[in-house]
């Protein structure tokens, strides 16, 4: 697990000549929206420049309205970058990882092997179930989506399936698999923010995840019937063909593979495990391929760009190396700033506490606990923070409604730990365009990105709505229907 040594303000915290009103706090919210609704929406620009812009505006307001000084906002920005700093070290490891794994031949080999079992009908929900699977037993979705992700992608394509629609899938069954596994960092925050014993919040999601996971699959399933006579004579033979051709495919390809899972099958964490699967990549790229020491440590730093003779092919196989994390990175470290200005200067929390103050009875709460997951998502840019600041801010509500703390513990993962990658600044999003080299959003009202396939960030807080709706699985462990009188009356003295 992550261990969590930033700890985020809540609303008491805060003291109330540095506390931001709501309307003090709507006006950098409203900037970020505006920003970077024109920006990467209207101009086209990249990421970079609109959340630029959105960081001068929140501490432009922190400084010169709410009375912070720069150390006070450096802090803040220093403090995100700290909570997030595994994610960054991830991605510089990632890209190293996945170069690596392609000049091994272990993701050619997937490829190759991948191409001669499966089919384009049942392509799609094979990939959603067993990324679910991998994510469950190492406990990662990241990882899942960076090493067979990255073979999925290649298999679909030589399978006439659209990347965007693989992207989906491969998320779907990753996050979902997250969230269900006692090894996931987030999973394990979750119950750890909320008092919650770890066992009982996976137990309380595992509904709310198979259904959603299912219908997931349903929808898969659905695509893949469209797309079963869409592979043009002769293609996989071809591509086959020039992986063959390129890389030796022996068993031996898939060295790397056997000791990154079983390292995160046996509990190491998620940076050691990927560091040891860039050695075994370079050592399988000398011993099987026969490259030099030297060319295979290049190959880690500038990426891979092999020569099949099957264009389409190339394209796939080829990657940017540890260097080529720079554009990806930039971004994270641009919105992680920006989500710690947002959340150093109070604005997150009053945000959260003037929803907090709003609820009114149990769906409401359970609905608003989904909703405020995430918003702070979206504006912080990531899965940790979307975690902690509902659960820390709502916990004592849920107290005062009767409920118990792993209601709040699904309802704050349920919703905010799928939902990251379909923000386009979201270190989880922007990580999972650069591996699998598809934006969330693109083209035509976004149809040719991933974000529309991604049925399960959809769903899994859907279902939790509908649950909370319904008064399934939430309800008061006492009488009350709401809070004391006492209680509420403290709530709005805050």
């Amino acid at each position: 697990m992550t261990d969590l040594t930033v700890e985020p303000r809540t609303y008491e915290d805060i003291a109330p000549e540095r506390r931001p009103s709501l309307a003090q706090a709507l006006v950098p919210m409203l900037g970020v929206v505006v920003f970077l609704g024109v920006g990467s929406g209207y101009l086209r620009l990249a990421p970079h420049a609109p959340l630029l812009w959105s960081i001068v505006l929140t501490a432009a307001v922190g400084k010169y309205w709410l009375g912070y000084d720069w150390a006070d906002l450096y802090e803040g920005i220093a403090d995100s970058l700290l909570m997030g700093l595994q994610a960054i070290l991830i991605l510089f490891v990632i890209y190293a990882l996945i170069a690596t794994w392609i000049s091994a031949g272990t993701i050619p080999g997937l490829m190759h092997y991948g191409l001669a079992v499966l089919t384009p009908t049942v392509f799609l929900p094979v990939t959603a179930v067993l990324a679910a699977v991998v994510a469950f037993a190492i406990g990662s979705s990241w990882t899942t989506a960076g090493t067979l992700g990255v073979a999925f992608i290649g298999i679909g394509s030589g399978l006439g399936i659209p990347a965007p629609m693989t992207a989906g899938a491969i998320l779907s069954g990753a996050y979902a698999g997250d969230k269900q596994s006692p090894l996931s960092d987030t999973t394990n925050l979750a119950a750890a923010v909320t008092n919650t014993d770890l066992w009982d919040h996976i137990r309380a999601m595992r509904n709310g995840t198979a259904v959603a996971l299912g219908l997931s699959v349903l929808g898969y399933a659905v695509l893949g019937l469209r797309a079963g006579s869409s592979i043009p004579a002769g293609r996989v033979a071809e591509i086959q063909g020039a992986l063959a051709g390129t890389y030796d495919l022996s068993v031996l390809v898939v060295l790397p593979l056997v000791v990154t899972f079983g390292l995160a099958l046996r509990g190491y964490p998620a940076l050691p495990t990927l560091v040891a699967g860039v050695f075994a990549g370079v050592a399988t790229t000398v011993l099987v391929q026969g490259v030099g020491f030297a060319a295979a440590w290049n190959v880690f730093l500038n990426g891979t760009a092999p020569e099949t003779g099957v264009t389409v092919v190339t394209d796939l196989l080829e990657s940017g190396g540890l260097a080529g994390s720079a554009w990806t990175i930039s971004v994270v470290v641009a919105a992680l700033s920006l989500g710690g200005l947002l959340e150093r200067t109070g604005v997150l929390a009053v945000l959260a506490h003037s929803l907090a103050s709003a609820i009114r009875g149990t769906t409401g709460l359970v609905v608003g606990t989904g909703v405020s997951a995430i918003a702070v998502n979206a504006f912080s840019a990531q899965q940790y923070m979307s975690i902690v600041v509902p659960g820390m801010t709502l916990r004592n509500i849920y107290d005062e409604y009767g409920l118990e703390s792993e209601d709040l513990s699904q309802a704050i993962e349920s919703a905010g730990t799928p939902t990251g990658a379909l923000f386009p600044w979201h270190a989880g999003s922007v990580y999972m365009a650069g591996v699998f080299g598809v934006l969330p959003w693109a083209g035509s009202f976004g149809l040719a990105g991933f974000a529309p396939y991604y049925f399960f960030a959809y769903l899994s807080p859907l279902v939790l709505f509908a649950s909370a709706l319904l008064g399934v699985g939430f309800e008061p462990s006492d009488d009350t229907d709401g809070p004391t009188p006492s209680s509420t009356t403290a709530t709005a003295d805050d």
